[in-house]
């Protein structure tokens, strides 16, 4: 573990930290990319990922909680304490904890993902704002869903608004980036339901079995599915909509689905 002092905005490496939490080239570039508070850097080390550096303010952590944090994030760290002036820059939100941290990337992959008996998957189809997949992978984490597959992604899955909407689920949970092409094979050949969420040609979500094998697929709300989603489906479920409007937020509708397959596969009674 090394200690250093970093006193100005202008060293090379805040300059670093800025470019990686500002701009997702930069992330992919040099395969890192930025975690910020204690909750979500924790999870960060506990699913796999390497924590190259943590950097750290005095005047808002204690060095106590700075070495137990570092501890969790393996031996081979580096941690560079900044001034509060300095940390401003660096901080992503409004109430900082004081450590954010530098992060390897991985690969997600389908062929990653490990599956229990008769999964629940969450799968996203161009859904673009951080905000809404940072929601609906709390509810994946909040269902214990097995995976949640992105799907011809508009969204950076590093992006530090996405990590910080996720509350950390972005590390708790099984994640994968993938085509819809590549996604539909991959839950067929896992014997997986395709349940699409849809008001044309649907049936209401608590009439269709989801104690089998279910992936629950939903797309934007501007312009929902693309057809290649509708034409794989096994089924189409729809949420009853009583008032005037025709859809709710996606990261609403995923709860809702969710937790109707965590109801079933409780054994829980009917509607």
């Amino acid at each position: 573990m090394r200690i250093e002092t970093i006193t100005s905005v202008q060293n090379p490496k805040i300059k670093m930290l800025l470019a990686l939490g500002e701009k997702s080239r930069t992330r992919r570039g040099n395969a890192l990319f930025v975690v910020e508070g204690r909750r979500e850097i924790l999870h960060c080390a506990a699913s796999g990922f390497e924590v190259k550096a943590l950097f750290t303010c005095p005047d808002i952590i204690s060095e106590r909680e700075e070495k137990a944090i570092a501890e969790q994030c393996g031996s081979d760290i580096s941690i560079f304490r900044v001034p509060a002036a300095v940390y401003d820059r660096i901080a992503l939100r409004d109430s900082t904890e004081g450590i954010v941290a530098e992060v390897v990337m991985k690969e997600r992959p389908l062929s990653g993902l490990r599956l229990r008996e008769n999964p629940l998957i969450l799968v996203l189809e161009s859904v673009e704002k951080p905000g809404n997949l940072g929601a609906v992978l709390r509810t994946a984490d909040a269902a214990d869903a097995d995976a949640v597959i992105i799907c011809d992604p508009l969204t950076d899955l590093y992006n530090p608004n996405l990590i910080r909407a996720s509350l950390g689920a972005i590390f708790t949970r099984q994640v994968a980036a993938a085509t819809s092409g590549e996604a539909i094979k991959w839950l067929k050949d896992n014997n997986i339901k395709i349940y699409t969420a849809q008001l044309q040609d649907s049936s209401w979500y608590y009439d269709t079995d989801m104690t089998c094998g279910t992936a629950i697929v939903m797309g934007t709300e501007s312009t929902g599915l693309s057809d290649v989603w509708r034409m794989a489906a096994d089924a189409h479920v729809k949420i009853p909509m009583l008032g005037s409007l025709d859809s709710l937020n996606v990261s609403v509708s995923a709860a809702i689905l969710a937790f109707e397959a965590v109801r079933q596969r409780q054994g829980g009674a009917g509607r």
